[in-house]
């Protein structure tokens, strides 16, 4: 049992749960919690790490069975925690390889793409909501916020497991990709000519979201095929981002159950 905080282990364990640069370096990344445990992937844990209480529920010695574990004493395990209310159990996983050419094997997809999204919590949520609404996948410019922030972990609920994402570096460049591969680009716009709800989306389509307070920047923007805006009333002018995805998305989705 490893019973003190100057442990390396414990200290690394620290030092990803609060450093980027430390993960990315690594390739390993922090979750934390039972769900996340029992719905990671074999192949990509790396470490299990899990506190002494933990350990004494005959439940969760079971789950971890054939699992290589560290144990370590509940007040360090409570130190590294990113939770208040920790469950006694964190994971390290290794980050997966995606490719944007693995998410265009497959024409007809539905897609996300973030420029500038900096709440972890809108990023999480966009990850949830769109593994509901049946994207393929995700793509992110350099400066949306870290997959792998501990919150934006938290916020996918698993989603992170399962919905594919690329980060790029030139987000225009990713667009005109796509729209070679037959992929039309919708612009969640304000400035948009016609109602989220008018285009037909049953084929190849991906919805560009902009930055929480300042929209889309002006050349992503264009880079769009269309404009589209989602009506307000009273005095709104804009819905929270990850809400406005989901509301395109499921738009998408229920195109294609029809």
């Amino acid at each position: 049992m490893i019973t003190s905080t100057s442990n390396p282990q414990v200290k690394n364990i620290m030092l990803l749960l609060k450093k980027s640069r430390a993960r990315y370096q690594q390739q390993l990344y922090a979750v934390e919690g039972i769900r996340m445990f029992r719905e990671a992937p074999e192949d990509l844990i790396d470490r299990i790490y899990v506190s002494e209480s933990f350990l004494k529920t005959e439940a969760h010695r079971k789950e971890l069975e054939g699992h290589t574990f560290e144990v370590l004493s509940d007040p360090v395990f409570l130190r590294v925690s990113d939770t208040k209310t920790p469950q006694g159990i964190l994971c390290l996983m290794k980050m997966p390889d995606y490719s944007l050419e693995s998410f265009l094997k497959e024409p007809g997809g539905l897609w996300l793409i973030l420029e500038n999204i900096q709440d972890p919590g809108n990023l999480g949520t966009m990850f949830r909501t769109g593994e509901g609404a049946g994207i393929r996948g995700i793509i992110m410019d350099e400066h949306t916020a870290d997959i792998y922030n501990p919150k934006t972990i938290r916020s996918t609920m698993g989603a992170v497991y399962r919905v594919p994402f690329f980060v790029t570096g030139d987000l225009a460049e990713t667009i005109r990709h796509l729209k070679d591969h037959q992929i039309r680009v919708y612009a969640a716009h304000l400035e948009g000519s016609v109602f989220y709800d008018e285009p037909d989306y049953r084929r190849g389509t991906a919805f560009l979201i902009g930055n929480e307070g300042n929209g889309l920047t002006e050349p992503i923007a264009a880079a769009a095929d269309s404009y589209v805006k989602i009506p307000m009333g009273g005095q709104l002018e804009s819905l929270n981002a990850a809400m406005a995805a989901g509301i395109l998305m499921y738009e998408a989705n229920r195109q294609r159950r029809r």
